[in-house]
């Protein structure tokens, strides 16, 4: 089978090594009936791959239904995706087929399968293990014959560690897994679809195509795209739109990149006294080597000091307050006349002065509660607030974003 005929047909851009062997892997299983999970981050084009598996299976011909479960309330899951009989709860005015029953001997497309409750949870394993289900408000076990392939954007492996995620479910979605790269990754498709997204907006709005200059098209490849394609065609959508001149400078592509991934692009070496940081890691860094710095400083003025007063043990009180004004940190003992005096060890010659240091260690917090409300709370700051633009930034649903701002108190 011709992988770029696979490619046109299903509008998949791009020719890196990591792309065309996940379209080769699904090909390759489409014919089985094994499950599939697909694995990726938010915005890489997951909900293609499922189309490929069913287009070139057996089941073709039969029902293809995508449901994403992470914008399904979890109250109204299990009655959407196995049915629910009349009066099985308020509204239930009428019995209603679910999507596993009315896509019998087809297949069935759950994307962020990972936001599903626990007990739909278990629901699923026993659709996948026995083809049986129940409809909510029945005790009559019904049959199906439904391929599943399902998506999720975030690590299940952790998912299941933190109890979010059944472990017997996870393997049994598991048995071919599908990785589908970042656009980071596929720097040389990123001006394949700028170009194929302003052509398309182009002729949508009936407008001469976006070109770029060599410097903005090596801005967009050094951007690091944290919403992959999704965010590459809604920048693209505005740089149609809002910009007159066709021509793409790096000036006009900087505007519209967001300032805060700025940080991401590669840093530029420059001269000893530029100082720039690729993490608040190295900046913390930077500071403690800064105060050890001035520790060996004020070890060196006192041992100046000792040797302009003698083998005195006791420095006079103009001494004490200039070390304590350079370094204020430094403990400072009293006497009984209130004159600050810095008390300094010496050995019976009075040749080795011995000054003892004492560093203080600063240890970053390694939870994983603590990160996740640190980010949840930047990417609310950085869209002031807009929760929907929050949840993609950080690549989880608009739905679990909520859950998490509630569960964190960050209302």
């Amino acid at each position: 089978m011709d992988l770029q005929q696979v490619k046109q047909r299903f509008g998949i851009i791009g020719n890196t090594e990591g792309l065309n062997r996940a379209i080769e892997r699904a090909i390759q299983v489409a014919p089985t009936d094994l499950t599939v999970l697909i694995t990726g981050e938010s915005g890489t084009g997951k909900e293609n791959f499922p189309k490929i598996i069913h287009q070139y299976s057996s089941r073709k011909h039969g029902e293809y239904i995508a449901v994403n479960c992470g914008a399904i309330p979890e109250g109204t899951i299990d009655s959407e995706l196995f049915g629910h009989e009349k009066g099985a709860f308020t509204g239930a005015h009428e019995a209603r087929k679910g999507y596993f029953e009315v896509a019998d001997n087809g297949t069935i497309f759950l994307d962020e399968v990972a936001e599903m409750p626990l007990p739909t949870q278990a629901r699923l394993l026993r659709v996948l293990e026995s083809g049986e289900f129940i409809r909510v408000g029945s005790s009559k076990v019904q049959k199906t014959n439904v391929r599943v392939v399902a998506a999720t954007n975030v690590n299940v492996l952790e998912a299941v560690e933190t109890g979010k995620f059944r472990e017997d479910l996870y393997y049994r979605l598991n048995t071919v897994p599908i990785k589908i790269p970042p656009l980071r990754e596929r720097v040389d498709d990123i001006h394949l679809l700028f170009r194929k997204f302003a052509s398309d907006f182009a002729d949508r709005f009936h407008m001469p195509t976006l070109t770029l200059t060599p410097e903005a098209r090596a801005m967009l490849e050094r951007f690091r795209w944290p919403g992959n394609i999704r965010q590459l065609k809604n920048i693209t959508e505005q740089l149609s739109i809002l910009e007159e001149n066709r021509v793409i400078t790096a000036d006009t592509m900087r505007r519209y990149l967001p300032e805060s991934e700025n940080a991401h692009l590669p840093a530029v070496l420059g001269h000893a006294d530029e100082q720039s940081f690729a993490s608040e890691r190295e900046i913390l860094y930077k500071v403690l080597f800064d105060m050890k710095n001035d520790m060996n400083d004020l070890k060196r003025l006192v041992r100046d000091l000792m040797e302009q007063n003698g083998n005195h043990g006791e420095l006079s009180k103009d001494h004490a307050r200039i070390i304590q004004s350079i370094y204020s940190g430094s403990k400072t003992n009293f006497g009984n006349d209130d004159e600050p005096q810095i008390i300094i060890t010496h050995n019976d010659n009075h040749k080795n002065q011995h000054i003892q240091d004492t560093e203080e260690f600063v240890e970053e917090s390694l939870s994983l509660e603590d990160k996740e409300v640190e980010m949840i709370r930047k990417a609310l700051q950085k869209h002031n607030g807009k929760r929907k633009y929050a949840a993609e930034d950080l690549g989880i649903s608009e739905r679990t974003l909520y859950r998490k701002i509630r569960e964190h108190n960050l209302e």
